[in-house]
């Protein structure tokens, strides 16, 4: 046998293999990683969220020198930013509202991009893209939208 042939003949069985594995794998539970995304990116948010009210001071110190966050006044800057970092991440937590959580986030998400620090332009895409998953596919199986939303559909609500 020539190894051509010897070489022909492993690949055909290892297509078999191959195309069970993928097949597999595309059967991993969506809502399992709607979940994950939601706490994923939920874990960032709030936790910058704790560090600001942590020592106000300082947070307002970082709006004025190092954010420099355009068009709003430092206060109201870091006021909007900390309610955004405490509240929207309980709520996608929760799955409660979950599409509407994400707006607030992506939009932060742009504003540190552009204004704050563009050189973590791939952390920032991380989490625009897990916000951008949850915001037009939803937030799954285990969340209290699909709780309402069935509620909803058999007429409890």
């Amino acid at each position: 046998m020539t190894p051509m042939i010897a070489a022909y003949r492993e690949a055909s069985q290892l297509r078999p293999l191959v195309a069970r594995t993928l097949n597999e794998l595309g059967r991993f539970p969506l809502p399992v990683l709607q979940l994950m995304f939601r706490v994923a990116v939920a874990t960032v948010f709030f936790k910058s969220g704790l560090t600001k009210i942590a020592n106000w001071e300082l947070t307002l110190q970082l709006f004025q020198e190092e954010y420099a966050v355009p068009l709003l006044p430092v206060p109201l800057a870091a006021t909007l930013a900390t309610a955004a970092e405490l509240s929207m991440p309980v709520l996608l937590v929760l799955g409660l509202g979950a599409r509407l959580a994400c707006l607030p986030l992506l939009a932060m998400t742009v504003v540190i991009q552009l204004f704050v620090y563009p050189e973590n332009w791939a952390e920032h895409l991380m989490w625009a893209s897990l916000l951008l998953f949850i915001a037009t596919r939803g937030p799954g199986l285990f969340s209290a939208d699909h709780l309402v939303r069935r509620a909803m559909l058999d007429g409890k609500m």
